[in-house]
C-alpha cells in the first residue's frame, strides 16, 4: 500500500533528531481506543449488503495495489463507500491549545498525515466524515517544515539523496554543495489501493491521549512528543481522513516513538470488537495497546496463549509486516499454500502482509481456488444450496450458500484454519469467515475470503502475494514484537480486554 522506502542509515539518523517527553510512565503501555468506521458513517440507509461489497471492492483495489507497483501511479481504483477501518485520535500544536484530528490505524503504510487547511478533496462524496463538520486545521503554528536536506525529507521520497531534494526545492549550487540550504522539502505523492494524496512534511508536538497502565492519579494520561514528524495534504482523492501508519517505515508512528522509548514501540498490539457490519455489536471500542507487555506463562484458567509467526524480511517493501503462510486447513481437509505465500524473495515479493486497513483476506488465485473448491464440496456435502450466481455478484464474495435455520449452519459450516511458519496455528472463528444476510428475502453466507489475482511472477506483478485482513482478524489480540521480529495471536474477548487495561 505504501509507496516508500528509506535504508537503515536514514532511520537511524532520523530517529536521533527526536526529542521525547513522557508524562511518567516510560515503561507502562498506553491503551488507546478504536472506532470502528461504521460507528460514524453518516448514510443511514448503508445495509449489510453495501458494506459487504464496498469491502470486497476496497479490499480487492488495495491488494490490486500492491501487487501492481510497478504501475502504481496508472490508475487508482476508486471505490467512493465507507470500508472497513479504525481510527484513533491525536492532538497536534502546542499543548496550550491543541488541535484534534482523527486518523485511520494502518498497519500497511508508514507515514503519519492528515488534511489541513486549505484543502480539496477530489471524488470524496460517499466516504465516511465527508463532507466535514468542521474545516481542517490549518498547519499547526506550533511546528516548522522539514527541511530538504533532512533525513525525513528524503525517507519520503523513497530514498532520494539530499542533494537531488534541493535541487527541486531550488537551492542554490552553493548552497547544495556546502549542505547549508534551508528550503522546505518539497512535497511529496503518497498511494493507497483506493486513495492517493500530495502532502508536505512537517515536524512540531504531538500528543497521544489514553490512559497508563497500570494508571495514573488521572486515567487521561498523555504521551507528548515534541519533535514528531507528520505530513500536512492539502489535496487528495479519495482519502479524506488522515492516517497513522504502522508500518516498518522510519516515519511510521511506532518508529518515530521508539526514539527515546523504545519499551512503548517494540512490541504493540490491537484487539478488534467482533462487528457483522452491525453498529449495534460496537458499543465498547477496540484497545490499541502501545507497550504491549510480554504476558506470563499461560494457566488452565487464564487467557489463551499467543502462537507466534516470525516476521520476514522484504528487502525492497521493508515497511511490510509480511509472515509465511504454509497451509489452510477447511475441516480435517489441509490445503497447501502456494510457495510464492511462505517466503519473501530477493525482489520483494511474496510472503503474506498483516494488514489492519484492508478487511477481508486475499490469497493468490490458485490457493483461493483450491480453498472454495474444497468449502464448497464440504458444504455441499452437509447439505448446503449453492446460491445463484446473480447473489454472488452482487456481493462480490464467494462462494455463497441459501440456509433456513441459522443453529444447523453454525453446526454444519466447516472449520477454516491459517497456518503460519513457526507452528502458528490460528483457528477461525466461523464469524470470521462465514457471515449470513439478507438477500432477495432469502439468508445467504459467502466464505469471506477473496482471490488476489495471479501469483505466477508474470512481469506486471511484484509485492506481496497474500493480505490478511482485518475481518479475520476480529476477536484477536494480534501482537506486533518489533523486537523479536515476529507478529503473534491470541483469542480474546476484546471488549473485555479494553475493560481490563482502559479502567482506572
Amino acid at each position: 500500500m505504501s509507496i516508500l522506502s528509506a535504508p537503515l542509515l536514514l532511520l537511524c539518523a532520523l530517529l536521533s533528531l527526536q526529542f521525547l517527553i513522557l508524562d511518567g510512565f516510560q515503561s507502562n503501555p498506553l491503551v488507546l481506543p478504536l472506532t470502528h468506521s461504521l460507528s460514524h458513517s453518516q448514510n443511514p440507509n448503508f445495509t449489510v449488503l453495501h458494506h459487504l461489497k464496498s469491502c470486497s471492492l476496497r479490499s480487492a483495489a488495495r491488494h490490486r495495489h500492491r501487487r501492481h507497483l510497478p504501475d502504481r501511479r496508472k490508475q487508482v481504483s476508486l471505490p467512493l463507500s465507507p470500508g472497513s477501518d479504525y481510527t484513533f485520535t491525536i492532538s497536534v500544536g502546542a499543548p496550550s491549545a491543541p488541535t484534534v484530528v482523527t486518523l485511520y490505524m494502518d498497519t500497511g503504510s508508514d507515514v503519519v498525515w492528515f488534511p489541513c487547511s486549505p484543502f480539496e478533496c477530489i471524488l470524496c462524496e460517499g466516504k465516511p466524515s465527508y463532507p466535514f463538520a468542521t474545516p481542517p486545521p490549518a498547519p499547526p503554528s506550533a511546528s516548522r517544515p522539514v527541511i530538504c536536506g533532512s533525513a525525513a525529507c528524503s525517507a519520503a521520497h523513497s530514498g532520494l539523496p539530499a542533494s537531488d531534494l534541493c535541487a527541486v526545492a531550488a537551492c542554490s549550487l552553493d548552497d547544495i554543495e556546502t549542505s547549508s540550504c534551508s528550503a522546505p522539502c518539497p512535497p511529496f505523492y503518497y498511494a493507497y489501493g483506493d486513495g492517493s494524496l500530495i502532502a508536505r512534511l512537517r515536524r512540531g508536538p504531538l500528543s497521544l491521549p489514553g490512559s497508563a497502565v497500570p494508571a495514573a492519579a488521572s486515567s487521561a494520561a498523555a504521551l507528548h512528543l515534541k519533535n514528531f514528524t507528520f505530513a500536512c495534504a492539502h489535496s487528495a482523492l479519495a482519502e479524506p481522513v488522515g492516517v497513522a501508519g504502522f508500518g516498518r517505515g522510519p516515519l511510521s508512528l511506532p518508529a518515530q516513538l521508539a526514539a527515546l522509548s523504545p519499551s512503548l514501540a517494540s512490541r504493540f498490539s490491537y484487539c478488534l470488537v467482533s462487528h457483522s457490519f452491525k453498529s449495534d455489536r460496537l458499543l465498547r471500542p477496540s484497545p490499541l495497546i502501545l507497550g504491549r507487555t510480554e504476558p506470563k506463562p499461560s494457566e488452565p484458567d487464564q487467557d489463551p496463549p499467543f502462537v507466534y509467526t516470525p516476521l520476514l524480511h522484504n528487502p525492497k517493501h521493508p515497511y511490510f509486516y509480511s509472515v509465511g503462510l504454509e497451509s489452510l486447513s477447511v475441516g480435517p481437509s489441509r490445503i497447501p499454500a502456494s510457495s510464492i505465500l511462505r517466503s519473501v524473495d530477493r525482489k520483494g515479493n511474496g510472503g503474506m502482509v498483516v494488514d489492519s486497513g484492508t478487511t477481508f483476506t486475499m490469497l493468490p488465485s490458485d490457493t483461493y481456488t483450491n480453498l472454495a473448491n474444497e468449502f464448497d464440496r464440504q458444504m455441499s456435502r452437509a447439505g448446503f444450496e449453492r446460491a445463484a450466481e446473480a447473489a454472488e455478484d452482487e456481493i462480490w464474495l464467494r462462494p455463497c450458500y441459501y440456509y433456513e435455520d441459522r443453529k444447523q449452519w453454525r453446526r454444519r459450516v466447516p472449520g477454516l484454519a491459517l497456518h503460519f511458519s513457526g507452528n502458528a496455528s490460528v483457528a477461525l472463528p466461523r464469524r470470521n469467515y462465514f457471515m449470513g444476510v439478507e438477500s432477495g428475502g432469502r439468508r445467504l453466507g459467502c466464505l469471506m475470503v477473496q482471490s488476489g489475482g495471479d501469483a505466477s511472477g508474470e512481469e506486471d506483478y511484484g509485492g506481496p502475494a497474500g493480505t490478511l485482513g482485518n475481518f479475520q482478524q476480529q476477536g484477536f489480540e494480534v501482537v506486533y514484537d518489533l523486537q523479536a521480529k515476529r507478529v503473534g495471536f491470541a483469542r480474546r474477548h476484546c471488549w473485555a480486554l479494553w475493560e481490563e487495561m482502559s479502567r482506572a
